[in-house]
């Protein structure tokens, strides 16, 4: 007889200290371990460093880390903060902001999320909690790639699986995969 593991969730409200991003890549290190997802760990911690950074650096106030599996061997990974703006090329419109100049401190993350998650999206959050949430996946499709980003908006920190957006990927953000 088949097991199946029920679906899990982490949330982790982190205050504003630059510490607490690296708290969230250690909590999600231990929650990958404790769910056999070793092996999505590089490109996981990846996609919360950027999105957790972008929180701290964007906003001035506290945010949050949800971990929740999709699916057999797939992950989300989300950001809630309280800034309702979305970055481009995460809520609607396709186009991410223009390249930084090479010697730019900053500016690549997101670029980095998109090129490196299997999914990807964000959405403001409207009556009572406020905010938007970025979120990002990896590990195995679950859903068809021209199915993955049609549907609702999912409510706040507790997004359904999959409709996720598109993968699609312009040339420019076509590195090799994370």
């Amino acid at each position: 007889m088949a097991t199946s593991s029920p679906p899990w969730a982490y949330t982790l409200d982190l205050p504003r200290d630059p510490r607490a991003p690296g708290i969230a890549r250690a909590t999600l290190r231990t929650v990958l371990a404790a769910h056999g997802l070793a092996r999505l760990t590089s490109t996981a911690e990846l996609l919360v460093s950027e999105l957790l950074t972008n929180a701290h650096r964007h906003t001035s106030g506290t945010y949050a880390l949800r971990i929740r599996s999709v699916g057999p061997g797939r992950l989300r990974v989300a950001v809630w903060d309280a800034d309702s703006r979305l970055p481009p090329g995460f809520g609607g419109g396709g186009a991410l902001a223009a390249v930084p100049a090479e010697d730019a401190e900053g500016g690549r993350g997101l670029q980095l999320v998109r090129a490196c998650a299997d999914a990807w999206g964000g959405y403001a959050l409207g009556e009572g909690h406020g905010g938007k949430l970025l979120w990002a996946e990896c590990g195995p499709a679950t859903v068809p790639p021209e199915e993955a980003r049609q549907g609702a908006q999912p409510a706040f920190f507790n997004p359904p699986d999959p409709p996720a957006p598109s993968t699609a990927r312009s040339p420019a953000l076509a590195p090799p995969r994370c």
